[in-house]
């Protein structure tokens, strides 16, 4: 591949005046800020990455600040830096926000497979071009409010729901219990709840959805806690896995791989180092005979990359698709949508094959930056909040 050198970085912390959704009792709402990077070469030719982030009172520019100050390392750089680049932006001596060293290989992986003329999940080795996926839910009011939502999507063609719920023990129970009572064997079921049990509740948690063969148990304890994750997985037989969310590294990743910690593993690849390092993780799973079930919470160009890597590797079941679907499309021009057999496809076009409506993004945009070739500095342009 010709090599094809980046002359133009934009970075844009996009606000969308999108519905906004909670995961679990005492939550808020959160805000989700699209933070995507923009790369152009010197012959126009774009890559593109993105990676939300979330918080309770406002729209975030926490990764477009950490951003702004990892850039620079790309301008007269080119797509095959990916590696390298990834290597030297790790070793910084304090963490840095974590979805910024990811946008940027996205991008980068984005702009090498553009200029190959492919689509991603091909450059990477194509060992499918759909999968089956689960719908994930917002927090709901009340077990007859999933049940009309889970009508809904059973109607459309989903064949698995995961529930992120109240997150209280005898609360969770009631609504596992319900569906399986409603809807019987028809659909696959999925509980995550956000890390905020302590192990007593886990275990109680776990053993009746073992009864009642839920497909997965999703953070049921911090990610952090390798050895409650170990006794939990020992002592119950439905599939544990962790939120995906703290635990990034590699390093990390296979020392609780080899202490036995999880079922699958479960990482995003807007936060766990980008394309380069999500497929390492997926190795190291691959090696185990373990899935990588990988997470797609976010704006389209956050389950794009993500569908990428499940599409070229076959150690990962399903996609995450987020629902209701309105909330998480804004400024996509092409959007990740389950078919009514239940599978998603690989998106068109070459590279994430998604385009996006820059005029939506810029409109929408609290602050953006943009470093150029020769310009001497980085030029800030930034709205009221």
């Amino acid at each position: 591949m010709t090599e094809i050198k980046i002359d133009r970085v934009q970075i844009y912390a996009v606000a969308p005046e999108t519905p906004r959704y909670a995961w679990a009792e005492g939550m808020n709402e959160q805000f989700m800020t699209n933070n995507i990077v923009r790369l152009t070469t010197r012959d126009g030719l774009q890559g593109v990455g993105a990676a939300a982030s979330y918080s309770e009172a406002g729209f975030d520019l926490a990764v477009a600040e950490t951003l702004r100050h990892l850039v620079p390392h790309l301008l007269g750089a080119g797509a095959n830096d990916r590696v390298a680049l990834w290597d030297r932006l790790r070793n910084y001596n304090i963490p840095q926000a974590p979805q910024a060293r990811s946008a940027i290989d996205i991008a980068l992986w984005d702009l090498a497979a553009k200029a190959a003329g492919v689509p991603l999940y091909q450059m990477l080795g194509a060992s499918r071009s759909r999968i089956r996926s689960y719908a994930s839910t917002p927090l709901l009011a009340d077990i007859d409010a999933y049940f009309d939502l889970v009508d809904e999507l059973r109607s459309s063609g989903f064949t698995a729901v995961k529930f992120h719920c109240w997150c209280r023990p005898e609360l969770d129970v009631a609504l596992a219990r319900a569906a399986r009572d409603r809807f019987g064997r028809k659909l696959e079921f999925m509980l995550d709840v956000e890390q905020r049990y302590s192990r007593n509740q886990a275990m109680l948690v776990a053993r009746v959805l073992e009864e009642l063969n839920f497909r997965w148990f999703e953070a049921p304890l911090v990610d952090t806690d390798i050895a409650g994750y170990r006794e939990l997985r020992r002592r119950v037989g439905v599939p544990i896995i962790p939120a995906g969310n703290w635990l990034l590294d590699p390093h990390l990743i296979g020392l609780g791989i080899e202490l036995g910690a999880w079922t699958s593993i479960r990482v995003d690849a807007t936060i766990a180092g980008g394309i380069t390092g999500t497929l390492r993780i997926m190795s190291l799973a691959e090696a185990a005979a373990m899935t990588c079930e990988l997470q797609c919470w976010g704006y389209t160009l956050t389950q794009a990359a993500n569908l990428h890597l499940m599409l070229a590797r076959s150690n990962c079941t399903y996609f995450e698709q987020p629902v209701p679907y309105p909330a998480f499309e804004a400024g996509s021009l092409d959007v990740i949508r389950t078919d009514s057999e239940g599978f998603v496809h690989a998106p068109p076009g070459n590279g994430l094959g998604i385009r996006v409506d820059w005029p939506v993004i810029e409109a929408a945009s609290v602050a953006s930056y943009e470093l150029t070739n020769g310009s001497g500095g980085i030029a800030i342009r930034r709205k009221g909040t």
